[in-house]
């Protein structure tokens, strides 16, 4: 079962990369040291809001599979600790060189 929520969660992310790559950019951040070459590569002149709501969905997607992955995770069997046996007597020091 986490085998296929890790595949929906690539899945997601990809559609995410989607999204976000061809968004309008805001002109803040790195726009301004790289010059327009990354609005004709990556950037469109207009995205509307179909994208930015597309991202935060996928977002969501994201973070609601990432949570239902953790519900269904188990340890695997060789990380699992031995758990002493209940029927089995403790051992206990006996106090040495007392007579």
């Amino acid at each position: 079962m986490t085998t296929i929520l890790t595949v929906l969660i690539i899945i997601a992310c990809l559609v995410l990369a989607f999204f976000v790559l061809i968004q309008n950019p805001k002109g803040g951040g790195l726009t301004g040291a790289f010059g327009s070459i990354g609005n004709q590569v990556m950037g469109v002149k207009q995205s509307g809001d179909v994208m930015e709501k597309g991202t935060w969905v996928s977002m969501g997607i994201i973070a609601a599979i990432c949570i239902v992955c953790v519900v269904f995770y188990s340890t695997p069997k060789e990380f699992q600790q031995a758990k002493p046996a209940k029927n089995a007597p403790a051992q206990q020091s006996a106090p040495a060189g007392k007579k």
